[in-house]
């Protein structure tokens, strides 16, 4: 939509935007480990205690500069204040849902595979692979971490060591063998 047909203060409400990439299924806890608890509430620390009352600062100097339609530092410190506020909820909906769980405090049934595992799989092509499955706001598969929704994660919950899984895959059923499964403290990024 145009800029020129829409209200300055109108909001546009992206949550959905924004949640809809790593969403979480209907009623479920969010959990995290405590790095990846530490790491959200450290961002929503600092965009609600340094860089949100520098930006308002920053737009309450703009609007006394006279026009509000040709001055940049207004027009993008607004769009810039919309975008923080955004993440600011979205952030806050996610640490009000957090069920954080540490793995390494983690003391009966250590060869069953449940949330902050750490798993050492062998595929059917012999390839090995270690996983560790984390909660949604913290999965990177380039470190090997998968969340605990992920396809993979939900083949491999409540297994045991010395089984084997069948993973579904878009080019068909792909067996996977558990060959270890520890419980140790995730790093944060």
């Amino acid at each position: 939509m145009n800029k020129a047909f829409t209200r300055e203060d109108t909001v546009f409400d992206d949550d959905d935007e924004l949640s809809s990439a790593s969403a979480l299924p209907v009623n479920a806890p969010n959990y995290m480990t405590p790095a990846g608890f530490a790491r959200l509430k450290a961002e929503l620390d600092q965009l609600t205690g340094d860089e949100r009352p520098a930006l308002v600062t920053t737009v309450a100097w703009a609007a006394g500069n006279g026009d509000r339609s040709e001055n940049g530092d207004y027009i993008y410190g607004k769009k810039r204040l919309r975008e923080i506020d955004r993440r600011i909820r979205f952030l806050v909906k996610r640490l009000d849902k957090a069920v954080v769980v540490d793995p390494a405090e983690r003391r009966d049934d250590n060869d069953r595979i449940y949330f902050g595992a750490t798993v050492d799989i062998v595929n059917s092509g012999g390839e090995e692979r270690t996983v560790t499955i984390v909660g949604i706001d913290e999965f990177d598969p380039a470190r090997g971490h998968i969340s605990w929704v992920s396809p993979m994660a939900t083949a491999l919950l409540r297994s045991r060591v010395g089984d084997t899984v069948a993973l579904r895959t878009p080019v068909g059923i792909e067996e996977i063998d558990i060959v270890d499964v520890r419980y140790v403290k995730v790093a944060d990024h």
